[in-house]
């Protein structure tokens, strides 16, 4: 395999709390510097992976206790990066991806957390079960 194919990967798990949402974009980032990307490619995995733990707090453990798993590798040029949870699930994946939905009651959230995810990465996709948990797996190519 030549250099620019190495294949690395990171593999942490955080206490799901807002708090920890800057720590998991940071150390994102820095995981993706080895593949020098622009300033705009690491904001866009920062905004994207910010989205994701927050509706893990937010959503999957409704702000009480858990866990968030996180995976990221590099292959070649491609940045991968998996955000999961073992919350209360998803319902209906469709409908809550769909922009401005949310299942907040309270009026605080717009809505806008996968719709963002995607305008920043690639490629998205969800999978989740009611009562299992959530993974996000979203994909960036570096350097087009």
């Amino acid at each position: 395999m030549k250099q620019s194919e190495a294949r690395d990967w990171m593999r942490m798990e955080i206490e799901s709390s807002s708090r920890n949402e800057e720590f998991a974009r940071v150390t994102a980032a820095v995981f993706l510097s080895r593949l020098d990307p622009t300033l705009e490619e690491i904001n866009d995995v920062k905004t994207a992976v910010s989205e994701a733990v927050t509706n893990c707090v937010i959503h999957g453990y409704e702000g009480g206790a858990g866990v968030i798993y996180i995976e990221a590798q590099t292959e070649g040029r491609d940045f991968v990066i998996s955000i999961r949870d073992e919350g209360k699930g998803i319902e209906d994946v469709a409908r809550a991806m769909e922009p401005m939905y949310t299942s907040d009651t309270t009026g605080e959230r717009s809505g806008m957390g996968f719709s963002f995810m995607e305008a920043f990465m690639d490629e998205v996709a969800v999978d989740s079960q009611p009562g299992r948990g959530t993974r996000v797996t979203m994909k960036k190519k570096i350097g087009r």
